[in-house]
């Protein structure tokens, strides 16, 4: 037997020597989680994109540059680390290039990138679907960005999804858009009055990625448990946050995949006795992007206020982020669904000002009170926050570099929260800045 391994059993086969670390968010996305993997890359060896596609957005600052990824994994700023699209990914090989290309322009090593050949392509017709269906739900509508990430997934689901490996076997590709077409042309030229989409124009345009994609396929699934199993720190990073997780989300106003941890196993083949702690990403207000229930949705000034602050403007889509007070119960819920280990808080700079701070601990329905995520969308839709108000703070805390640096109602917040939330914060950011960070206990 050798040494003991970080989780305190003896070393033996299959023990996972160091971390394998998912990171997700906790909310409804756009929690911050960029900055968290950004903060871990210069430590991990391989960060991975397991779900999702360029419907999600993380925005990184480092110094005096912002960078705006969409489907690459954050961990492309960080020279040492390899960065890796897993099979759960839609990949539209139009937005991967152009990415791929402006960080290249700017000076970034992009090399490095691993793109699973498993991971199935956004193509011209699922985007146009998308749109086109969205448009004709009208106040039914779900919120979706028009990316055709939802469309691809369920030709995924349909068993008639093209995949990046298929860009390599012309027969295959060709078989599969004409098939996929012969049924979608019906659905547009017949439901939706538009035109017909020509199968060798989807065609041309598909092999055009092969060869400039080829140099980035890999056996991705066979890296990664290789790359465990050898002593290197894996970090998975989900693309939204668990509140849109198709299963444990509030559906139908939900992405088409798993941002939740059991996602990260199924979109990356890796199996999940060898994932170790799993760190979700808290921001100290709540924000949501799209239709679909929020209970501490504000409409008011703090909410504009929020929003103004915090700049909340989504990073692939530009729209007005949804803003609202912390969620003590959404919290929980994605502890519990997760397995969470640790919590991430972010943006609590941003409510350095107000004199007292709002935070739902429960909700109201029907006259009762519900202290965890109602299971029924019905009594979701109908619930109604309640609130404890916690002392505010005046101070600036844009430069704190550790707890004790916060003024004393700040910690109390943080300290509330933790308590609140049933996992304890590891991380707090104060700013953007990769530097922002407040490390209360390390991840690895």
């Amino acid at each position: 037997m050798g040494a003991a391994c970080l989780m305190g059993c003896p070393a033996r086969k299959g023990c996972t020597p160091v971390p394998a670390l998912v990171l997700l968010g906790a909310q409804w996305g756009d929690e911050g989680k960029g900055k968290a993997t950004d903060l871990l890359g210069g430590s991990v060896d391989y960060v991975v994109r397991y779900q999702g596609g360029n419907n999600a957005g993380h925005t990184v600052v480092v110094g005096d540059q912002k960078y705006a990824l969409h489907l690459l994994p954050s961990g492309i700023l960080s020279p040492t680390c390899t960065p890796v699209i897993g099979g759960g990914v839609v990949v539209d090989p139009s937005v991967l290039l152009d990415e791929l290309r402006g960080l290249d322009e700017r000076g970034i090593d992009t090399s490095r990138l691993l793109l699973s050949g498993n991971a199935h392509l956004i193509t011209p017709y699922h985007t146009v679907i998308d749109k086109v269906s969205e448009r004709f739900l009208g106040k039914r509508r779900i919120g979706t960005t028009g990316r055709g990430i939802g469309p691809a997934y369920a030709d995924k689901i349909n068993r008639v999804g093209i995949r990046v490996q298929d860009l390599f076997d012309e027969s295959i590709l060709r078989q599969k858009v004409e098939s996929a077409l012969d049924n979608k042309n019906q659905v547009l030229v017949k439901l939706y009055n538009r035109r017909a989409i020509a199968a060798g124009q989807v065609l041309e345009e598909l092999l055009g990625y092969a060869d400039r994609l080829r140099g980035y396929v890999a056996d991705t699934a066979l890296v990664l448990n290789r790359a465990i199993d050898e002593g290197k720190v894996v970090l998975f990073e989900g693309g939204q946050g668990t509140l849109l997780d198709v299963d444990h989300g509030t559906y139908p106003f939900v992405t088409s995949s798993n941002p939740t941890a059991g996602g990260a196993c199924t979109g990356s083949g890796v199996g999940p006795t060898k994932i170790s702690r799993v760190i979700g990403i808290l921001k100290a207000y709540t924000t949501r992007v799209g239709a679909g229930p929020f209970p501490t949705e504000l409409h008011d000034e703090d909410g504009e206020a929020l929003r103004r602050i915090g700049h909340e403007y989504g990073v692939t889509t530009g729209r007005d982020r949804r803003c609202g007070w912390f969620d003590a119960v959404i919290a929980r819920y994605a502890a519990r669904v997760n397995g969470l280990t640790d919590f991430f808080l972010t943006k609590l700079d941003v409510l350095s000002g107000w004199e007292r701070i709002p935070v739902c601990v429960a909700y109201e329905i029907d006259g009762r009170r519900v202290d965890e995520m109602p299971y029924s969308q019905t009594d979701f839709h109908h619930a109604k926050p309640v609130y404890e108000f916690l002392p505010g703070w005046q101070e600036d805390i844009s430069g704190a570099k550790s707890l004790a640096d916060l003024p004393g109602n700040a910690q109390r917040y943080v300290r509330a929260l933790e308590e609140m939330s049933g996992a304890p914060i590891s991380a707090i950011g104060v700013g953007p800045g990769r530097d922002q960070t407040i490390e209360v206990r390390s991840f690895l």
